[in-house]
């Protein structure tokens, strides 16, 4: 409701305004500074005379001056060549079995990759007395309290199939002929 009040009043007498603004004499600029006025200087003989003139002390002189410029030698950076001996990952290669094409080839020790993390979780849902908590700690590289974490927080998804008798069957009805 506002805006409808005052789109009116911004819209009263808009073209009276508008060519009340058009008609008024336009404002004369402010006077430039002498200096700024080249051109009027830039026709006067004594300034062009200046200008095309050699100096002749000024030309030897400039003629001592040599400049040599060398670029620093350019560092090819390596791949492994500027890293830490410290700070290196040591790697493990996954245990994937038939799923190799689905997930990367080397993971850093104390982690795992999410196809592993799924087949450990899998593997403990289904033989829990088999696949314990140290059992994977150790056969994963993992420390144990990240491994009892991982086993209370996340659990697989399980699929239920239901019997075919307790489906619902459409009963097909026979199609009435309209005559």
């Amino acid at each position: 409701m506002g805006g409808r009040a005052t789109r009116v009043f911004r819209n009263f007498n808009v073209e009276n305004r508008a060519s009340r603004e058009i008609s008024k004499e336009k404002p004369t600029p402010a006077p430039r500074h002498p200096t700024a006025r080249l051109d009027a200087m830039a026709g006067s003989p004594d300034i062009k005379e200046e200008v095309l003139r050699k100096d002749d002390r000024f030309l030897t002189l400039l003629k001592d001056v040599y400049v040599e410029s060398r670029d620093p030698p350019v560092r090819v950076k390596d791949g492994g060549g500027e890293r830490l001996p410290g700070k290196q990952e040591e790697k493990r290669l996954t245990k994937l079995g038939h799923l190799e094409g689905l997930d990367v080839k080397k993971v850093s020790k104390g982690k795992i990759s999410i196809v592993e993390a799924l087949t450990l979780l899998n593997n403990h849902k289904l033989q829990p007395q088999i696949w314990t908590a140290e059992k994977i700690a150790a056969e994963y590289s993992l420390e144990l309290k990240e491994v009892n974490s991982l086993l209370e927080f996340f659990i697989p998804f399980t699929v239920h199939e239901f019997p075919k008798e307790t489906k619902k069957a459409i009963k097909s009805h026979k199609l009435k002929q309209l005559t």
